[in-house]
């Protein structure tokens, strides 16, 4: 049995605030859910259908204590899909420091807004291994729920932070490469084995403060005539020029 406190305080995690209160935040469907079962993230509380239970009861049997089989219409009550035939799971946020001096490729986001596209590009970059973004404190939170849908499970080998990006890069012993329209071709640019990649907000770019930080310039060469790419596909260009 589901208390009615639980299913409200499981809504309230919908709010930023209430999440960074806590320091928890919520996990909705079988693909994530099945992420998480394989992952260090610890759960607090975990609903689930009986047919998921059943599907992966030798994986949620060392979580004995904090899940609670129930019927899909109250995980579906309690969170924000429209349907959820598997569980969804309060879930402790990692307490994941910035790293220093490290020798790969990690990204860098400056005031990326859209929680689908942070989601896209957390996707991304586990699918080129890159383990690592640092994020300005104004990109969106990464536990929103639209994001963590949208990584469609790769939250769980990409650790996201958040801190000052200019005080970051000061520090670094690697060289930053931003995405600026005005850069060199990528194709023209050198590979390091190892740098920042920095990414900027959707409409506005890397701000002023932060292109004083760009050692490299780089852009996407334009054959068409759209006006710009989508921040997320951006990236994705961009890793598999550098980090493969």
């Amino acid at each position: 049995m589901v208390s009615k406190a639980t299913l409200k305080y499981i809504k309230s995690l919908q709010l930023k605030k209430n999440r960074d209160k806590d320091n928890v935040f919520v996990l909705e469907g079988s693909k994530n859910l099945l992420e998480l079962l394989d992952s260090d993230f610890e759960v607090i509380k975990l609903l689930c259908t009986k047919t998921f239970y059943d599907t992966n009861e030798a994986k949620l049997s060392k979580l004995l204590g904090v899940v609670s089989v129930t019927e899909q219409q109250i995980i579906e009550s309690a969170g924000s899909f429209k349907t959820n035939n598997a569980g969804l799971a309060i879930v402790k946020m990692r307490n994941a420091a910035v790293p220093d001096n490290m020798r790969e490729w990690m990204l860098a986001l400056d005031r990326v807004q859209d929680p689908g596209n942070l989601g896209t590009i957390i996707r991304t970059a586990d699918w080129f291994g890159v383990r690592h973004i640092i994020c300005s404190p104004d990109t969106v939170d990464v536990y929103n729920s639209k994001v963590i849908n949208a990584t469609m499970g790769s939250f769980a080998r990409v650790q996201v932070h958040y801190g000052s990006l200019p005080k970051y890069f000061q520090k670094l012993e690697m060289p930053v490469f931003g995405a600026l329209l005005e850069g060199k071709p990528l194709n023209e640019v050198e590979q390091p084995s190892a740098g920042i990649l920095l990414m900027g907000n959707e409409s506005k770019g890397i701000s002023e403060e932060l292109r004083a930080h760009v050692h490299v310039p780089v852009s996407i060469p334009r054959v068409g005539g759209a006006e710009s790419l989508n921040v997320a596909i951006a990236t994705g260009i961009l890793c598999a020029r550098f980090c493969l």
